[in-house]
């Protein structure tokens, strides 16, 4: 300890309390990490579609998109697995004529679950496009801080 003059008088000086700050690290670990992520989507179940963009990933709220479509939606997370929905909308028409959309120009909704470590995420979910779900698996990848 060494001591020290105040407005108080003289007193002893004491390494900080650091106790409260214990395991924060470790909570950051286990939840999802905000910031600006890449996605690339493929969908399943034999059905040919992909799709890559951005979302903004911000306290339970996630906003993304790419080229096409733009989607908005929500997540928990904690524990290494987060799980959340979202809805996506088309903003452009595809530039090649041939191109078969899934959706269909319609609004879609999906439910997801997966894991995350470190800045790296996986989800599988399933969109309901009218009456039909089709399944699809997601992998994000932490770009920056946003």
């Amino acid at each position: 300890m060494r001591r020290f003059g105040g407005p108080g008088g003289i007193g002893l000086a004491r390494r900080p309390d650091w106790s409260h700050t214990a395991g924060r690290q470790d909570r950051a670990a286990r939840s999802m990490k905000n910031g600006l992520y890449s996605i690339h989507i493929h969908m399943t179940d034999g059905v040919k579609g992909r799709d890559s963009g951005i979302l903004i990933l911000r306290d339970g709220l996630l906003i993304g998109g790419g080229p096409y479509f733009w989607s908005i939606g929500a997540y928990t997370a904690g524990e290494g697995t987060w799980k959340g929905h979202l809805s996506t909308n088309q903003h452009s028409p595809f530039a090649d004529p041939f191109t078969r959309p899934l959706f269909a120009g319609q609004e879609v909704t999906s439910g997801f679950s997966g894991t995350f470590s470190g800045d790296e995420a996986e989800v599988f979910g399933t969109v309901l496009v009218g009456t039909r779900s089709l399944g699809f698996r997601a992998t994000l990848k932490w770009l920056a801080d946003a």
